[in-house]
Formats: structure tokens, C-alpha cells, sequence
């Protein structure tokens, strides 16, 4: 899909952004009222502004890198399930993210509007893989059914009774305020970068280039 092979520049800011998101991503904080395996961290910004600045192939591979640094230093806490829905959010972030940054002309209105799409995506889709495929594998990893899964995070939250109120009271809150702050810093920082160090436009036209030669 991608002809264009990387330049040293674009090879050294993607290693640089992986290194720091996965150390970003091994610093999880739990957060109040949520299931324990909910765990925030700013690790997306890093591939959002490897995403805005040089394009698709480098968010994807600062993400994917992300992932291995964090199993390297802290391991799995889920069974592989967490790193799994990690995986399936890595397409979800980046491809619409992708194509609505390029359609509006990758302005910084137009990464504006292109987060703001990602985070309605993102979380909708949370909302149906942790119904259908998240919550059930969690509950399959460690041999209790779908029902304990839901009563143990009860114990946290009282208002979570049942697998409906599991995703009213934590998925959409937990994703919204995540992807939000994800977002707000990822885009404050890109667009503090592209002001002081207007060189850095020259690898976002190189990568979209690169992008189009299909």
C-alpha cells in the first residue's frame, strides 16, 4: 500500500514517539469508579501527532510498537484481552482519523475535526466490542461468567448492575474522557510543533505522497 520507503527523519521521530508512548501506556492510573482492568493513560498522544505529522504507516507502527514496549516492561494484566481491544483500536484510530484529516485538506481545523470523529467511533465501537467480545473473553480468560465479571465491578460502582449499565457507567464515560484528553493534548501539542518548527511540514507532505501511491 505504502510504495515510498521511510527517511532517516521519519524513521527517528516514529522510534522516538514509540519509545515514549510505550513508556506512557506502562504508566497506567486507575481511575475512580471504574473496572479495574479501565486503566488511563496518555499513551495516543504520541501516535496522534506521528499520525498528523508523517501519516497512516507511522501512527500505525508507533502504536503497534507501543503495545510490545508495555508487555516488555509490565506485562499483561488481562490475559491478552486488553492488548487484543489495544490492537482493534489501533484501526479504529487510525483510519478514520486518517482519511477525514486527508478529505479536509490536513489543516489544523481539519485534525480538529478529524479527533473529534475518531473519539464518537471509537467509543461506539468500545460500547459493542465490550458487550460482545471484550467482556466475554475476559470472562472466558479467567473461567467466570459474564454475569461475575459484572457484579465484580459492581463492587465499584453501585450503579452497575447489569451489562447495560456496565457500558452507561463506565464504557462511554471512561472511553469520552480518555480519547477527550488523548485528543486535547495530542492536537495542542501538534499544532504547538507545527508553529515553532514549521520544517516538520516537509515529513506530512512526504508521508502524503506516500499515502496516495496506491
Amino acid at each position: 500500500m505504502f510504495k515510498s520507503k521511510f527517511k532517516p527523519s521519519q524513521i527517528v521521530l516514529t522510534g522516538m514517539l514509540a519509545a515514549l508512548a510505550g513508556v506512557l501506556m506502562s504508566l497506567e492510573i486507575s481511575v475512580p469508579l471504574m473496572p479495574p482492568f479501565y486503566k488511563f493513560d496518555f499513551s495516543d498522544v504520541p501516535a496522534m501527532i506521528g499520525l498528523f505529522l508523517m501519516g497512516p504507516a507511522e501512527g500505525a507502527l508507533i502504536e503497534i510498537i507501543k503495545l510490545l514496549i508495555k508487555l516488555m516492561i509490565s506485562g499483561t494484566n488481562s490475559m491478552y484481552v486488553g492488548e487484543l481491544f489495544n490492537l482493534i483500536g489501533i484501526v479504529l484510530f487510525i483510519i478514520p482519523t486518517w482519511l477525514v484529516y486527508k478529505k479536509l485538506g490536513q489543516t489544523r481545523k481539519a485534525a480538529l475535526i478529524a479527533l473529534i470523529v475518531s473519539i464518537v467511533i471509537r467509543t461506539g465501537t468500545a460500547c459493542f466490542l465490550n458487550a460482545y467480545v471484550s467482556l466475554p473473553l475476559y470472562a472466558k480468560a479467567f473461567g467466570i461468567s459474564l454475569d461475575e465479571v459484572v457484579k465484580a465491578v459492581g463492587g465499584v460502582n453501585a450503579r452497575i448492575t447489569n451489562l447495560q449499565t456496565f457500558i452507561i457507567y463506565a464504557t462511554i464515560p471512561f472511553n469520552l474522557l480518555k480519547l477527550s484528553i488523548n485528543s486535547i493534548i495530542g492536537y495542542t501539542v501538534y499544532d504547538r510543533l507545527l508553529a515553532a518548527l514549521p520544517n516538520l511540514r516537509n515529513l506530512r507532505s512526504d508521508s502524503i505522497r506516500k499515502a496516495s501511491a496506491v
